[in-house]
């Protein structure tokens, strides 16, 4: 990665990525400290207090603490995350949907058009939710024209973070959404370590809890970098056939089927999905958030079913990504087309079942393996009684993320490599 890093820096067009995807991440990290106007920080200060630790401050982490301070980002991203996972189901209901994904640039620009009209929506749900939920006591003294100057700023602010994260993947480096969702999570590691020290400075936390966290969520990176690396190699064999006086095909080459294909989307998804509840608990203020949280935090019977909602969803999502990215269909009659067969399996349908029981089993085992790697830093701090800012999902979503960016990096070099040899 390291070697790679340091050819990528060598190449000025990948270098103008790089600063072009920096800006814009600084750009993020200062709006979320840059309060929407008419707000008391004092009064929003002490209504947070009554919430923190719940499923609300989990929404918070994904907006990079925006939602704390009320910043103009505080919906961040979310909106468009949701709107997307809405968008991608109903294209595989919709035929008319479906047919605009098969179109090619232009289809995919219509949908992506459609996925910002329902995030212009959520994000006009969440924020009159925030200001009249949620903050509702803490801008009780705010008039209506204030308010509504507040909940234009705030679905401004989703719009412009869903512009970046567009951009940057257009014009910078990697996943422009997964790298604001990372800057989000990097955000709350420092308050997680303030949190730790203030422990063990009061003795309500021991340093052997710290140290079996460390190594947990150490092991939860080594096994995430080994999930993503791993794979299932189909053999093809292509048959000879004779055109003129030359013989073609003859050779043997490999389908690579990844045993996490979705990469860190099935748990982005999930968490979005997750976030839902938080959503919803704005309206209610405090008290209905509150009670959400202390029910799936505190109740033993909540803490356990929101640990298995949040595995089914991941493996729900890891099966979803695993259709949409892995047609065996498709694959199976291409391979027809051009003579490759695998060995032992008849072309055509046979084919088709063949991938389709293979990526399933190799599926099912990935997303048990993500769904495992997310709720063992939960229980984990749960028995350790360590209060932590992020989960197992949260470590995930950061080394899936560095790692997607550094094979996209690999990629523009090799693309770079074949330009220079075409090019003599």
């Amino acid at each position: 990665m390291l070697k790679i890093i340091k050819k990528a820096a060598k190449e000025e067009e990948i270098r103008k990525r790089f600063y072009f995807t920096l800006l814009m991440l600084v750009v993020y990290r200062l709006g979320n400290n840059i309060p929407i106007p008419f707000i008391d920080t004092k009064a929003l200060a002490n209504a947070y207090q009554n919430i923190e630790g719940t499923l609300v401050d989990y929404l918070n982490m994904l907006t990079g603490g925006g939602l704390s301070t009320l910043s103009i980002f505080a919906l961040g991203i979310q909106p468009y995350i949701t709107a997307s996972i809405v968008m991608q189901l109903l294209t595989v209901v919709i035929p008319r949907l479906e047919e605009l994904s098969r179109e090619g640039e232009q289809g995919r620009k219509t949908i992506q058009k459609y996925t910002r009209y329902v995030t212009i929506a959520l994000a006009i749900f969440q924020a009159i939710a925030i200001t009249n939920g949620l903050y509702g006591a803490a801008l009780a003294d705010a008039t209506g024209f204030q308010k509504l100057i507040m909940n234009i700023v705030l679905i401004g602010g989703t719009m412009f973070v869903t512009w970046m994260g567009e951009t940057m993947t257009e014009k910078g480096l990697g996943n422009g959404t997964s790298l604001i969702i990372f800057m989000g999570i990097i955000a709350s590691f420092p308050r997680t370590i303030a949190r730790w020290q203030q422990g063990l400075h009061y003795n309500t936390t021991s340093i052997l809890a710290i140290v079996i966290m460390a190594i947990i969520i150490i092991a939860i990176v080594i096994a995430v970098v080994l999930i993503s690396e791993g794979e299932r190699k189909i053999p093809i064999q292509y048959a000879k056939r004779v055109v003129g006086r030359k013989m073609y095909g003859g050779q043997s080459t490999h389908i690579p089927i990844k045993v996490n294909m979705g990469g860190v989307m099935p748990i982005v998804f999930a968490s979005a999905v997750l976030a839902i509840p938080s959503t919803i608990s704005l309206f209610f203020g405090n008290n209905g958030a509150s009670g959400i949280g202390n029910f799936f935090n505190e109740t033993t019977f909540g803490f356990i079913l929101y640990l298995l909602i949040q595995s089914i969803l991941i493996l729900v999502f890891a099966y979803f990504y695993n259709q949409i990215q892995f047609n065996t269909v498709e694959y199976a009659k291409q391979l027809q087309q051009n003579g490759g067969f695998v060995p032992g399996i008849r072309p055509g349908k046979p084919t088709s079942d063949f991938l389709g029981t293979v990526s399933t089993r190799i599926t099912f085992i990935g997303s048990i393996a993500l769904a495992l790697l997310t709720i063992i830093p939960s229980i984990a701090s749960r028995l350790l009684g360590l209060d932590i800012s992020f989960g197992g999902s949260s470590v995930i979503i950061v080394v899936g993320v560095i790692i997607e960016t550094v094979k996209q990096l690999e990629a523009m070099m090799t693309m770079k490599q074949y330009k220079g040899f075409l090019n003599r």
